[in-house]
């Protein structure tokens, strides 16, 4: 069983600045994540581009140069490559970890697809796109239904059904309709959500009036066939001929996952973890939380920026109390 100071479950931005910060404190540590660098980037749109500038998603002092204001997801991946690279970072990649258990007198056991560590103290730097909210309707396990999205070019000429009312959800409506699809799009809510990047909102609001995207507000999917969509509308039932089915429903932390390792949760409506503001320690001793897994169901709430410091107060305190 091989023994560190600290595991970082996760090799996100926030994982990789945590491992930076553990390697100038001069602790043993390693990164474990379960697909590749940056998995959750990685997995983003193949034309993503980022709502941050390029210097908000900086880590470990080392420039994130980009060619336009804002960065694009292929800027990103190299750029933390290059991170990994310039600060030789110990990673471990496609290996899953299975379980997290307290050790008897103190510390961590890990067990992972490949092997079993220990660890004194453990980082959950997790993210939540692996876990996509289902629409728990008869025909969703359809090979035409899609909870993730990559490049417009496969629904060239298909009708196309985008669910969800959030930038996602806009960002794939615009961008399959200007590639050619014929798409609808399916609004719980009455509106588009308030938080849509403020210069797309009136694109897809305009091309919504003018009719060269459908829209259904106040209404949801009942069923899906391979040739149909059946949606319940405020005015009824319809049926709409349909070849994809794109939804964009959001994600969820792997709350399953921290509750195994002892996490307690607050009763709100967001099921945000407990844990200290000024440490970020869980109510599990040496157990700590970093990045977007802090806001539970609000996943809007932390960002590559806002929670890079999350890696700082974690060594910090890991370097205060000497990892008793």
């Amino acid at each position: 069983m091989e023994e560190y100071d600290l595991i970082i479950i996760g090799a996100g931005p926030i994982g990789l600045a945590c491992g930076i910060e553990a390697k100038k404190a001069g602790l043993r540590y390693t990164i474990i994540e379960k697909g590749c660098l940056v998995n959750s980037l990685f997995h983003y749109p193949m034309n993503m581009t980022f709502f941050s500038t390029s210097e908000r998603l900086e880590i470990g002092e080392v420039p994130f140069i980009s060619n336009n204001p804002k960065s694009t997801r292929a800027e990103a991946l190299e750029y933390y490559r290059r991170v990994c690279s310039t600060w030789d970072l110990n990673l471990r990649l496609y290996e899953e970890v299975m379980e997290v258990n307290r050790m008897k007198e103190s510390g961590f056991s890990l067990t992972t697809g490949k092997g079993k560590y220990s660890a004194k103290a453990i980082v959950l730097a997790l993210g939540f796109y692996d876990l996509p909210f289902l629409l728990n309707i008869p025909g969703e396990n359809l090979p035409k239904v899609k909870h993730y999205y990559d490049e417009p070019h496969p629904y060239y000429r298909q009708k196309v059904v985008v669910v969800g009312a959030a930038n996602s959800a806009v960002d794939v409506a615009l961008e399959t309709w200007r590639k050619g699809a014929e798409v609808t799009m399916i609004v719980r809510e009455p509106t588009l959500r308030e938080s849509v990047k403020y210069w797309v909102k009136p694109d897809i609001e305009n091309r919504i009036k003018e009719g060269s995207i459908k829209a259904y507000f106040n209404s949801t999917v009942l069923n899906i066939t391979e040739t149909q969509v059946d949606i319940q509308t405020p005015e009824g039932v319809k049926k709409i001929d349909n070849d994809y089915v794109l939804a964009m429903t959001g994600y969820k932390p792997p709350f399953d996952f921290m509750k195994s390792a002892g996490i307690q949760f607050r009763k709100d409506e967001f099921h945000t973890p407990v844990y200290n503001e000024l440490t970020m320690e869980t109510n599990v001793h040496h157990l700590y939380l970093a990045g977007v897994v802090c806001g539970g169901l609000k996943t809007n709430k932390w960002f590559i920026e806002n929670s890079r410091e999350h890696a700082k107060l974690i060594i910090n305190n890991l370097i205060k109390i000497k990892l008793n």
